[in-house]
């Protein structure tokens, strides 16, 4: 039973992270270089993320400043940048981009706040689905006569309270996003 336990942690972990990942690419009032994660670079034949390519600092309040490691692909860059749906344009500038983040509109924030939704809410059916998954394991011991009825049900609540507790995470991080979006 302990193995399913671990499983169970484990995979809504795993849930956990993807949901705060996506969350950290969505702009907010504060610049973070991790809004560039979800850009990707041809390099060398292959799609490589624009942070393993380069040095991203927050240069001031909204503005990125963005140093390649080779310059050869600068222009993949810039065309990666600008065909993002962050609506950014860099401007190079001696041997570095920089970006300026727009101020968020009253419209951006209200389309963004409805995206983190969405993405909160794939992630508690995420969750569900590895409390569904754990829950047949539980019901395959108990049909295989290895637990009671009692341990059977005793496992189900344990299950459900680590789902709770991890639907409740899901829930503080995003009211904390949602505010964070709303500051102007």
């Amino acid at each position: 039973m302990h193995h399913i336990k671990q499983f169970t942690i484990s995979k809504m972990d795993n849930c956990i992270k993807v949901f705060l990942e996506q969350l950290n690419t969505l702009r907010s009032s504060r610049v973070s270089p991790s809004i560039l994660d979800s850009i990707f670079i041809d390099y060398l034949g292959q799609k490589v993320q624009l942070k393993k390519l380069s040095n991203i600092v927050v240069d001031n309040f909204n503005t990125l400043k963005v140093t390649l490691f080779d310059n050869s692909i600068k222009h993949n860059a810039e065309k990666a940048i600008m065909n993002s749906k962050l609506d950014l344009t860099p401007i190079f500038i001696k041997d570095y981009f920089k970006i300026t983040i727009p101020v968020l509109t009253e419209e951006r924030r209200v389309k963004l706040i409805k995206l983190s939704r969405n993405m909160a809410e794939n992630s508690r059916i995420c969750i569900r689905n590895i409390r569904r998954i754990s829950n047949e394991k539980i019901k395959l011991l108990f049909q295989d006569k290895i637990i009671g009825n009692d341990t059977e049900r005793s496992f189900q609540d344990i299950i459900q309270r680590i789902t709770d507790k991890y639907i409740s995470k899901i829930n503080v991080t995003l009211n904390k996003k949602e505010k964070d979006l709303m500051i102007i």
